[in-house]
């Protein structure tokens, strides 16, 4: 007897269904490690060469929203995926679990070999959610968190500096 098991048939060896839902997943996953990337290299830059006003500004609210922006940026992505992953996950493992049940009435039998294929894929999108959903939360907190820390220190950098032109 052979095993004839794959990593890659566990996500693509579903119907079209679970196909969609493992490459959308994927995608996920893909799009999210971007822009954690993307944030890493940004907040790298900003430890070099920190963000700094310019007294001479006119508009430094102004100022400090556009300096933070770039920090904030597809962050919203992070958080829709940490939310949203688990259940499309969860739509697929449903799905797998549909087509298991499927088979049992097709096969007119219950045993392991007729029913494992559809568990295997429906628990595999169950990991998959799980893979984008993990890192996609721990960097939005991360991030949002910096973020707002920056904020803070530059609104306080801009009071200072309103205090000083007041004096």
């Amino acid at each position: 007897m052979t095993n004839n098991f794959s990593f890659i048939q566990l996500f693509t060896g579903g119907d079209v269904i679970v196909i969609a839902v493992s490459l959308l997943l994927i995608l996920g996953s893909i799009i999210s490690w971007v822009i954690i990337v993307e944030k890493i290299r940004r907040w790298g830059v900003e430890k070099i060469k920190p963000t700094k006003l310019d007294p001479a500004d006119k508009n430094l609210d102004l100022v400090i929203d556009r300096a933070v922006q770039p920090f904030d940026k597809n962050l919203w992505f992070l958080s829709m995926a940490s939310m949203v992953s688990p259940f499309v996950g969860l739509f697929g493992t449903i799905w797998g679990i549909m087509d298991a049940f499927a088979a049992i009435g097709a096969n007119q039998s219950t045993s392991i070999g007729v029913i494992a294929p559809g568990l295997a894929t429906a628990l595999g999108t169950t990991a998959l959610g799980l893979i984008v959903a993990i890192p996609a939360s721990i960097a939005y907190q991360y991030f949002s968190k910096k973020s707002d820390a920056l904020y803070n220190e530059l609104d306080d950098a801009r009071r200072e500096i309103e205090i000083g032109k007041k004096k």
